[in-house]
């Protein structure tokens, strides 16, 4: 694939028009005279942007990626699977530690799903090979055990009584499970049934009940908390306050979700190696499929940043769907993001097996 510059757009659909009366093209250009904006509906996205990565990062990081987090010291720390550690690099992206330092023991991480970093330097790991959620002091020891049956996501977030974890695991009857830095249980909340097979639009199958209420968490600076369900055919976004009260829900259809065009060369070489891996951890088949692949946060304005395979879908704070854009590899291979960081000047999406990509942040390219 050739790519001329980093965005470009593509319509995705194309209106025709009727004859239209002279007297309503003058109403209609005196009302742009006057500034007056046309809204469009949250289902009308006719631009999609193709988002071409700037570069790699951390050489060292690619198969097995599943997670990365910026401490408050400004450091990175990415998550790889298997591996007994959380990896710890600077700003320039040379490797300085890990967490734990000595990762033997209970303090070992045996396969982990997902990890978060508090404003404290906490680091907690959802451990699906340990059944639990391990959390590490700022000084890299393991300063508690929360003993949850296959864990799959994790958001450390700020409240009245400190930094609590949210957590949502695979056998929760509730979505979310909140802890406290010492690992008790404070509070759970949100009920797989709020969202059935009839909320989304259009009828859709039914989803198999093992699956029904996967997701992964986040949260923002405001102490909200997000739930993201993974296999629900429409993207459904539900946002609490930090006490479990109900915020807003989205439950966004995605017309575009159709295939992106067939890559070529070396993007269908990295494509292939994708496939064969993704057969291969399965035992010999596809896993079922996984609507959405990864979420993230803006930490600062509430934006969701929500990834279904290639594409990545823009939300504002209120759950309106600001833009949608499908996402590449320096090369041109497509990449279906698992991880998301949102930067103030850019977003870091990784996935397994190619790595931790930088892009710039399309939302603040002067166009």
């Amino acid at each position: 694939m050739n790519f001329s510059r980093t965005f470009r757009t593509r319509c995705l659909r194309q209106r025709a028009f009727g004859r239209v009366p002279a007297q309503m093209i003058v109403l209609l250009l005196a009302a742009l005279a006057a500034g007056i904006g046309v809204a469009r509906a949250q289902d009308e996205v006719p631009i999609q942007t193709e988002m071409l990565a700037l570069r790699r990062l951390m050489p060292d990081v690619g198969p097995g990626l599943h997670g990365v987090g910026r401490g408050p010291d400004g450091r990175y720390y990415v998550l790889t699977a298997p591996g007994a550690a959380v990896l710890v690099y600077d700003a320039s992206g040379k490797r300085v530690g890990q967490v734990p330092a000595n990762p033997v023991g209970a303090a070992a991480i045996v396969y982990g799903e997902s990890l978060a970093v508090d404003a404290e330097g906490r680091v907690a790991v959802a451990d699906r090979g340990a059944g639990g959620v391990k959390i590490y002091a700022p000084d890299g020891s393991l300063a508690a055990f929360v003993r949850v049956d296959s864990p799959e996501s994790v958001a450390f977030f700020d409240s009245s009584e400190g930094s609590e974890l949210a957590v949502a695991s695979v056998s929760s009857k509730r979505l979310v499970s909140v802890y406290d830095v010492t690992g008790k249980l404070v509070r759970d909340f949100g009920d797989p049934s709020d969202v059935t097979e009839d909320d989304q639009q259009p009828p859709q199958p039914p989803v198999p009940a093992q699956q029904a209420g996967m997701g992964l968490v986040g949260s923002d600076a405001a102490s909200n908390v997000y739930f993201i369900f993974d296999y629900l055919p429409n993207v459904t976004v539900l946002k609490y306050d930090h006490l479990g009260y109900a915020v807003f829900n989205i439950s966004a259809e995605i017309p575009e979700l159709g295939p992106p065009p067939p890559a070529s060369g070396q993007a269908a070489r990295e494509e292939a190696e994708r496939d064969a891996i993704a057969r291969v951890k399965a035992g010999g088949a596809l896993a079922p499929h996984r609507v959405v692949t990864g979420m993230g946060v803006d930490p600062q304005n509430q934006e969701l940043w929500v990834s279904v395979g290639t594409l990545l879908l823009h939300f504002d704070k209120d759950g309106k769907r600001l833009a949608s854009y499908r996402t590449y590899t320096p090369s041109g291979g497509r990449l279906e993001a698992t991880t998301i960081l949102i930067e103030a000047d850019r977003l870091l999406l990784g996935a397994d097996p190619f790595g931790l990509y930088e892009f710039e942040r399309p939302d603040k390219v002067a166009h």
